[in-house]
């Protein structure tokens, strides 16, 4: 798989709910693997039980759902958005 897991010992972590058909999906997905920050990547096409986990993180059912180490949450964010919060966490390891 060449998404970035985050290994059990790595902290802090981040998960993405989302499914490869969708483009946000693979967008967000692009944004934290090019800026090196790991993440834990739940399909929900091959695990749908995890889709009602995400609508009751977010309250929608818009995917994907970033959750965040400090248990904060963004729906479908923008490239621009996802950035800042990684910078506001300080979890970026490269600016790209």
């Amino acid at each position: 798989m060449s998404d970035s897991t985050a290994s059990a010992s790595a902290a802090p972590q981040i998960r993405v709910f989302g499914a490869d058909w969708c483009g946000d999906c693979r967008r967000a997905k692009r944004v934290l693997n090019d800026l090196e920050v790991p993440f834990e990547w739940v399909d929900l096409v091959e695990d749908p039980a995890a889709a009602d986990v995400a609508r009751d993180i977010s309250g929608r059912t818009n995917i994907p759902v970033v959750t965040f180490p400090d248990g904060t949450h963004q729906v479908e964010p923008s490239d621009g958005d996802l950035r800042s919060k990684l910078a506001e966490l300080g979890l970026t390891a490269r600016t790209a």
